[in-house]
């Protein structure tokens, strides 16, 4: 079980630690929406995703996770996220 946003670094850690295992990461279903509701702060939830979006690929170059492909169209947002000051989560 984790986060809804942090299901891709839980798969990636998994897989690195265990390749031989099945995995299968869950969160409970929830929109977007719903799930900033849920956290009441929607700049935090920005920062969050900008955080968790970064360390899938520094838990990969750092040897903590498998690697995995971030479509090009993820990378513009996160440059775009991080360039309006959604920071205050990156390594």
């Amino acid at each position: 079980m984790s986060r809804p946003y942090q299901q891709r670094r839980a798969f990636a850690t998994c897989k690195k630690l265990w390749p031989e295992v099945d995995v299968l990461c869950a969160s409970r279903p929830l929109s977007l929406d719903d799930y900033v509701v849920s956290i009441g702060d929607v700049n935090r939830v920005i920062n969050m995703l900008v955080g968790d979006t970064q360390r899938i690929e520094v838990y990969d170059e750092r040897g903590f996770a498998i690697p995995q492909h971030v479509p090009e169209e993820v990378r513009a947002a996160y440059r775009r996220l991080v360039g309006a000051g959604f920071t205050s989560r990156l390594v």
